[in-house]
């Protein structure tokens, strides 16, 4: 299944950086004031706009003066099943967001992590885009969106998993809906850096998928499928905002 890039209206009104889409809207950092002394941070990481969607990506109406791009780091721990392993690479989503008519609207760039070894095991999980993803808040949650992990072999070991094999599909994603943990925090207004913390306690994770044969040895050493409440995916997040204008056009 091959997901639309530009995200209907009704999907979009629910969740994600709140503060990041009001910041740019409203021309001031995350719709509050920052906090005193709020520099450039000499310890950012790199943030690679060039994952985000070009201006000829946009929604047609949209006006590339209004839009901005949000390149998100997120580290943290990801509980699974059997799997229990912190996230020290950074997983990076870029995406594009801003309003046509006065309706918000997103276009998802592009999504790519680490593998994440599984134990001891010669496995690798890595988190991939599940084909949805609503990055806009409201009171009640930081954002959802779907995930899939493919199953690899660690290196130096035989590749005995086949290519596709993956923790949940396209059509049965793990569904993340995310809560905040630590407050949004402005940590450089040039670049107009954020972090927060988020996550989802409460997700099902479903079982493996296009593994062939070795699905239900490969479901019983990962703990799949995991059923709601047995499992926690943490974020640390670090969110990097620039607008589309000023910048290089459709970088």
């Amino acid at each position: 299944m091959t997901p639309n890039r530009v995200t209907s209206h009704r999907t979009l009104l629910r969740r994600f950086t709140r503060a990041a889409a009001g910041a740019l809207i409203a021309g001031l950092a995350l719709g509050a004031t920052p906090a005193q002394g709020v520099e450039r941070s000499t310890d950012l990481p790199e943030f690679d706009f060039s994952a985000c969607p070009a201006v000829d990506e946009l929604p047609a109406g949209a006006d590339p003066g209004t839009w901005r791009c949000e390149v998100m780091h997120a580290t943290g721990h990801l509980r699974m099943g059997g799997v229990d392993e912190p996230l020290t690479e950074p997983l990076k989503i870029a995406f594009a967001e801003g309003r046509v008519d006065g309706e918000f609207r997103q276009v998802f760039g592009k999504m790519t992590a680490a593998p994440i070894r599984v134990g001891r095991s010669p496995l690798t999980l890595t988190p991939q885009y599940g084909g949805y993803a609503d990055f806009l808040s409201d009171d009640s949650r930081r954002g959802e969106f779907d995930i899939t992990f493919a199953i690899g072999a660690a290196h130096g070991w035989p590749a005995f998993v086949k290519q596709g094999c993956a923790v949940g599909s396209d059509e049965d994603a793990v569904h993340l809906v995310l809560k905040d943990t630590v407050p949004t925090r402005v940590i450089s207004k040039d670049p107009l850096v954020v972090t927060f913390g988020a996550q989802d306690a409460e997700f099902a994770a479903p079982g493996t998928s296009g593994c062939g044969p070795a699905s239900r040895a490969l479901d019983r050493v990962l703990g799949l499928p995991s059923a709601a409440g047995a499992n926690v995916f943490r974020m640390d997040v670090t969110v990097a905002i620039r607008p589309y204008t000023g910048t290089g056009g459709d970088e």
